[in-house]
């Protein structure tokens, strides 16, 4: 099969097509199939049919995880337009009673509920709008940037990083100043700033590449020609702070904090002096019409929120 239009999915049926893009997102049988709610066996009888109908193979058998042959490649952005293009329907249906029904993928970094109502705007959404169905994945930003500009997620909570959100739209909510963060018995814990140049040599705490704030402090160091030695990667903030306290190394984190009163005893907050760091909370989304009604709609919350600071 050299190609699969667009058109050649009108003629498929809906579920077969959301089973497919579930897996091809997913990559495993399990865990597509319980997005999906449904049985495995229903999941694969569903993609054999979807491959009977489009007279070709969608997915490599026998691999971990599951990969989509070259066939099922090319029918992948077609069956995601025609999902959209049936959701807008039914949502223009609802809109005719006021109602907004359909579904809210959004993703949020750890760290928004410490400085954003996120639960409460959540709730309100949720309790306003009872047909939406809604799911939260908590990512690394960069990653949420490309699943929002592919169509994976319908809006993000994220710190933007630069040539990462061309073709989103970008609502700023919050700039948080970074400080160092080290134990309380760190030779630099009595200082009242530092700077970049004084770190070059300590052992960093630091989340992972993926994540804003570590693009934000490596450019940092990369502009000021410097270099630092990461001595522990961890993807939680909460286990970065964690180590920190406990004198592994010191990280360069955001002022938003809320810290374990244990944590909190054992650490202490020190300035930058020469460069000054931020953290950025944005909402995005796809611009105009491409954004969902429900993302949309999420949207209007968040600036009422950013308008009444």
């Amino acid at each position: 099969m050299d190609s699969i239009s667009q058109r050649d999915t009108q003629r498929m049926e809906l579920r077969h097509l959301r089973h497919f893009v579930a897996l091809a997102e997913e990559r495993s049988f399990t865990k597509a199939a319980a997005r999906e709610l449904i049985v495995q066996s229903g999941l694969s009888t569903s993609i054999r049919a979807l491959e009977k109908e489009v007279g070709a193979l969608l997915f490599v058998r026998g691999t971990r995880p599951v990969r989509l042959t070259a066939e099922g490649t090319a029918l992948l952005p077609a069956a995601r337009h025609t999902l959209d293009a049936a959701e807008a329907a039914q949502q223009a249906v609802q809109d005719a009673h006021g109602v907004l029904a359909g579904r809210l993928r959004i993703g949020a970094l750890q760290t928004s509920g410490h400085s954003l109502p996120f639960s409460t705007w959540l709730a309100e959404f949720a309790l306003a709008h009872p047909g939406v169905d809604i799911s939260v994945q908590q990512l690394p930003a960069l990653q949420m940037l490309d699943l929002v500009a592919d169509g994976r997620l319908d809006c993000a909570l994220v710190s933007v990083v630069e040539d990462h959100a061309r073709g989103l739209e970008v609502i700023p909510l919050l700039a948080e100043p970074v400080r160092l963060v080290v134990s309380r018995d760190h030779p630099l814990a009595s200082a009242e700033s530092v700077t970049l140049r004084e770190l070059a040599g300590e052992r960093f705490v630091d989340p992972p590449a993926q994540w804003a704030i570590r693009v934000v402090v490596d450019d940092a160091f990369r502009a000021a020609g410097l270099t630092r030695r990461i001595a522990c990667e961890v993807n939680e903030w909460t286990m970065v702070l964690e180590l920190v306290a406990a004198g592994v190394g010191v990280t360069l984190a955001p002022t938003g904090f809320v810290l374990a009163p244990r944590v909190a005893a054992a650490v202490r907050l020190v300035g930058l002096t020469g460069v000054e760091l931020v953290r950025r909370i944005d909402l995005v989304l796809p611009q105009g019409h491409a954004a969902s009604p429900a993302a949309r709609r999420f949207s209007e919350y968040v600036t009422a929120w950013a308008a009444g600071r």
